[in-house]
């Protein structure tokens, strides 16, 4: 049995040669099965020869001397030559013939071997998480937008500050009912309460321009032209004309900022503790943000200092997980299932692969830092993610894990949870 590897990448080819001996023992095996299950004419059951069985289920007993030997002579090898594979073998060039060792190829990717360097050097920037008392004012007034309240206006028509509340509806123009089925785009929208600031900063002008002067139970008319780089797909490019209906006019009424607002908001007896416990939290987020960004910077660091090639199979795997994350993400955004289905997945397959490739070696380069460092991840802190996620999907820990152990995922956190720890080694130790 031989082993060929090349530099340039993390493919291995194996030769296997299985011993005729046991080949003709698992054959013997499988034709003493046969007979027992076997029904031919003219044989009762369990009666028919072994050399009938041999030739009129050749073929059958070929796949299964084949499916029972292969995967265990492979495992036998690779294990002998010390190596890990990261995908599936792809088997070629077997033979199998009468009385002759059974023998075939098997190529399959390896993680490669990699020398880490220089990383004790690496110092991430540690930035100024103070903050200022123009941002606590931002946070008090962004506080007091939060808990508005809206007043209804009488006898009087819309003036630039008011909000309009309206119902609507809006068609593409001159789309035809072909369109409209080919295109979720092209369909009608409508909404029945919707709250428009007069002359807002978010208001599209065909808006505010439309029903300023409108008073309520009027009805208006009009079109809107969207650009073809408007944020919602399913209107850039397109025309819609609207049929808007006002319902009544309000107008915002903002809480002043004093003591009982502080109250109102949450548990505080004064204004002064309010933005003492702003302070606090925009201070927090500050020093996570900040680590974070010292922490992405440090793994683009390592990334660039290392190089060294990537199995297929794990930039692949990394590949589904991005597109899984992302397409999440759509449906919870309220795409839907048709919208997805026409989505061209080619493209976009491609268009993860830099950044699957990325993020496979820099988890490849952590896990050789922590090994390095001897770097730990114990049971426990194992079982407190498990605990979490239990809670979060509501179901005992110990379904969880079950789940988690049978789909091959509970390794797959420990080295999360491992290349974690070692970031966090790699940050606090240039601090």
């Amino acid at each position: 049995m031989t082993s060929a590897d090349t530099k340039e990448s993390c493919t291995r080819v194996i030769e296997v040669e299985i011993p005729a001996e046991v080949v003709e023992r698992e054959t013997e095996s499988l034709v003493e099965k046969f007979q027992k299950m076997a029904r031919l004419p003219g044989f009762r059951k369990g009666k028919v020869p072994a050399g009938i069985v041999r030739q009129r289920f050749a073929e059958d007993l070929k796949s299964e001397v084949i499916e029972a030997l292969v995967p265990k002579y492979f495992r036998c090898e690779v294990e002998k030559q010390g190596l890990r594979p990261v995908s599936q073998p792809r088997v070629t060039d077997l033979r199998l013939e009468p009385g002759a060792p059974m023998r075939f190829k098997a190529s399959f990717e390896v993680l490669p071997e990699i020398e880490v360097s220089g990383y004790q050097e690496l110092r991430p920037e540690h930035k100024d998480t103070s903050v200022t008392e123009e941002e606590v004012a931002k946070a008090l007034d962004t506080l007091r937008e939060q808990h508005s309240s809206y007043a209804a206006v009488e006898d009087r028509e819309l003036r630039d500050g008011d909000y309009a509340l309206i119902s609507l509806t809006g068609a593409p123009t001159g789309a035809p009912a072909a369109a409209e089925a080919a295109d979720p785009g092209s369909k009608p929208v409508t909404m029945d309460e919707v709250m428009v600031e007069i002359g807002g900063a978010d208001t599209l002008p065909e808006f505010t321009e439309n029903l300023r002067g409108a008073k309520p139970g009027e009805e208006r008319s009009f079109e809107v032209a969207y650009p073809e780089d408007f944020s919602d797909q399913r209107l850039a490019g397109k025309t819609l004309r609207y049929f808007v209906t006002v319902k009544a006019i309000k107008q915002k009424q903002v809480p002043e900022l004093n003591d009982d607002f502080a109250r109102e908001v949450g548990e505080f007896q004064s204004l002064d503790e309010l933005k003492s416990k702003l302070r606090e939290q925009l201070e927090s987020q500050k020093r996570h943000d900040a680590e974070q960004e010292a922490k992405d910077k440090l793994v683009e660091q390592l990334v660039q200092r290392h190089d060294f090639p990537v199995p297929e199979a794990l930039i692949d795997r990394q590949i589904e997980i991005r597109l899984e994350r992302g397409l999440r993400a759509l449906a919870a955004h309220g795409m839907k299932a048709e919208d997805l289905k026409r989505m061209d997945f080619q493209r976009l397959r491609a268009g993860q692969r830099e950044a699957a490739v990325r993020e496979v070696k820099a988890s490849l380069i952590l896990e050789r830092i922590a090994q390095e460092e001897q770097i730990q991840v114990s049971d426990e802190e194992v079982d407190r993610e498990v605990e979490a996620l239990a809670r979060q999907t509501q179901q005992t820990a110990e379904a969880v894990r079950a789940r988690l152990t049978r789909d091959g995922a509970l390794d797959r956190i420990r080295n999360r949870i491992r290349s974690e720890k070692t970031l966090d080694f790699l940050y606090r130790r240039s601090a």
